[in-house]
């Protein structure tokens, strides 16, 4: 390759994917002479591109972290996926990122190629993302979810300060196993050694994160399920101090694709029928949650919940009153 431009940056993209290359292997893939890889390797330090080299017979060149971020090369595919990445990370509630993905993705679009350029805006122009139904989800601390992912990484203990919904604080000791991102919100899914069982805890409600140094053990969650499975349950019928279960008129095959994890949780009961249970700490979030099932229902229990469903049956009854025909 004579184009010492072009072989510059063509041996920049070999040396940007996550392996070791020798000597040899970048002078046959670039066609020049090892003394030629060793100036261009030095040129690409001069450009403030952190390259190792090891000697040996196992010896080679890679790209290392650096002080500073040097300039990337990416391929079309990867340019367009990072850009799709910062646009949908618009949406999600980590503090700062509301500001510093848009000024990220500006940089990227401005020397994206024009056909690559077209691509991202048409998604852009294609797609639309809806706010979130509560009126606002607190922020992420970007710091607390590096420091817990770290822990979940090196399955290290660690301890912090954890706010209830009720505003109750506590100290909390636990094995970290995953973050989970869920619509809006990050929830932390650990092991909790106060109460010898798995914990879910909302990412936002957690401050002073301490790695102890102490490493955890390996832990399965129940029924060895993936921390995201988990998460979902628990989200849909883990966490509330009301309990309620339904009669669903359909068998659970047939329930559960019109069912959302956020519902509740299905249990199969014949041919003919399932069971749904779900938890809230509101009676009246957890009847207008009900009131989104597309399937016919009996409500059995809590007796309580039933004036609910009928405060809102009623109102719902109100409102179409003008349109009904006599």
């Amino acid at each position: 390759m004579r184009d010492p431009s072009g072989r510059l940056l063509r041996l920049l993209s070999l040396l940007q994917t996550p392996r070791e290359w020798s000597g040899t292997e970048l002078s046959e893939r670039l066609g020049v002479t090892a003394r030629t890889i060793r100036r261009d390797i030095d040129r690409l330090r001069e450009l403030g591109y952190p390259v190792r080299a090891t000697h040996g017979n196992t010896g080679g060149y890679r790209l290392t972290a650096g002080a500073g971020m040097p300039p990337l090369l990416l391929d079309d595919e990867e340019a367009v996926a990072i850009a799709i990445g910062l646009r949908a990370a618009e949406a999600i509630s980590i503090a700062g990122i509301e500001e510093t993905a848009p000024r990220a993705l500006a940089k990227l679009e401005q020397v994206l190629p024009h056909r690559l350029r077209r691509r991202v805006t048409e998604l852009a122009q294609g797609a639309v993302t809806l706010p979130p139904q509560d009126g606002g989800v607190p922020a992420a601390d970007p710091g607390t979810l590096a420091v817990l992912a770290a822990a979940c990484a090196r399955r290290e203990k660690i301890r912090f300060a954890y706010t209830r919904a009720d505003g109750d604080e506590s100290r909390r000791l636990v094995e970290p196993h995953r973050l989970v991102a869920a619509g809006r919100r990050w929830y932390l899914v650990a092991h909790d050694e106060a109460r010898a069982a798995p914990r879910l805890f909302r990412a936002e409600r957690i401050t002073e994160p301490f790695p102890t140094g102490v490493r955890a053990p390996e832990r399965e969650l129940p029924g060895g399920a993936d921390a995201a499975s988990w998460a979902m349950d628990s989200l849909a019928g883990g966490s509330g101090t009301i309990r309620a279960r339904l009669r669903l008129h359909l068998p659970i095959e047939e329930a559960a694709p019109l069912v959302t994890a956020w519902q509740g949780v299905l249990e199969a009961v014949d041919d003919t029928s399932c069971l749904l249970h779900t938890r809230s700490d509101s009676m009246r979030f957890l009847a207008y949650r009900i009131t989104l099932l597309n399937v016919d229902y009996t409500l059995l229990d809590p007796p309580e919940l039933a004036d609910h469903l009928a405060t809102i049956a009623d109102r719902a009854t109100r409102a179409i009153h003008p349109f009904k025909t006599p």
